[in-house]
């Protein structure tokens, strides 16, 4: 299962996250980490959970393996990125793309590619700020429990090792170390 999203000029523009049926999954994006960048390829290789890999299989399943046309083809909607789902297996190989479309299933697919590429978007930060922009660590943090207790994200157990990391380190302030613990809780919680 893999989903890509094209959206010039958002942050990134472009990224791709594939699942395979056994859980080892990839994410690509060419998000920018500062101003001044022309874009910073971020590459990870991670195993998704039992439970994401079973929902995305069941909204798989749901869309019809995305045979047939997903897009609402309405004219009058604003331009959300071309999003492409695609799915293969040893029996069949189908590919849609789309702006918006109006199938539940895809609608809830889609949530869960975009809340999971900013999740893996905020460890890319957190990680680059550790290393050069300690400072900034503060508000990359607010941002991320912010956007969590807004149910903007996915999978955070896949950031943690980034996040344990940031805790771990006595050169970082406590107040970011206790924050980045209070994340790796919740991480460590059940999916409710």
């Amino acid at each position: 299962m893999t989903f890509t999203l094209d959206f010039p000029g958002s942050q990134p523009d472009h990224y791709v996250i594939s699942i395979s049926s056994d859980g080892h999954s990839t994410y690509d994006s060419n998000s920018k980490l500062s101003d001044d960048s022309e874009g910073d390829p971020f590459h990870l290789d991670f195993v998704v959970s039992d439970a994401a890999r079973a929902r995305v299989l069941d909204l798989v399943k749901r869309a019809k393996y995305f045979q047939g046309e997903l897009d609402s083809k309405k004219r009058n909607l604003a331009s959300t990125g071309t999003k492409t789902l695609a799915y293969r297996d040893a029996t069949q190989s189908t590919q849609a793309s789309y702006n918006y479309s109006p199938i539940p299933a895809v609608q809830e697919l889609t949530s869960f590619f975009q809340n999971f590429s900013s999740t893996l978007e905020f460890g890319h930060r957190i990680e680059y700020f550790h290393h050069y922009q300690k400072l900034a660590l503060d508000e990359e943090l607010k941002r991320l429990e912010d956007t969590a207790r807004q149910h903007g994200l996915e999978e955070l157990q896949v950031i943690a090792p980034i996040l344990q990391r940031v805790a771990e380190d006595a050169s970082v302030i406590n107040p970011v170390r206790a924050r980045a613990q209070r994340l790796l809780r919740q991480a460590a919680a059940p999916r409710k």
